[in-house]
């Protein structure tokens, strides 16, 4: 007698933080996330990078609501830690989507910085993933203040 062993795969919610300078790249990254049915993204925070903090924000709260979630989103480091700032919209637009036009977001920032936000958030979500789409400034300053969050994470 023959037995059919059949296998199903079994799926893992993974949690993901995800700090970016938003720009066109990371709108793409952003919404393959909040659209994994196998993702819970827990909180997006900017960063000065491609474009300013600001235009990342608003380009952030955008693709948020083009998902059709309620991610919170923190504001971050305006520059760098060491550098001049330098951004991109020479690629990527005056507002890092090519210049279309795109209409502004309903939806605003929290009020806790972003440094803070992404400590807040992994001692909430032991294990959870950090997905860096732009300068490190954030993470550098919240493990500088935090030495041991490093050991929190499961994977960057």
């Amino acid at each position: 007698m023959l037995i059919e062993a059949v296998c199903y795969a079994t799926r893992v919610t993974r949690t993901f933080l995800i700090d970016t300078d938003t720009a066109s790249d990371d709108a793409v990254a952003l919404i393959m996330a909040l659209r994994a049915p196998d993702v819970r993204v827990a909180a997006i925070t900017t960063v000065a990078g491609n474009v300013d903090v600001h235009q990342a924000t608003r380009n952030a709260l955008y693709t948020i609501e083009l998902c059709g979630t309620d991610v919170p989103l923190f504001v971050g480091a305006e520059k760098p830690l060491l550098r001049t700032y330098t951004n991109a919209t020479w690629f990527h637009g005056r507002d890092g989507f090519g210049d279309h036009g795109y209409p502004a977001p309903r939806g605003s920032s929290q009020a806790m910085h972003a440094v803070d936000a992404i400590t807040a958030t992994i001692e909430a979500n032991p294990g959870l993933v950090v997905v860096t789409l732009g300068p490190l400034t954030n993470l550098a300053l919240a493990l500088a203040r935090k030495p041991e969050l490093a050991a929190k994470v499961g994977a960057a």
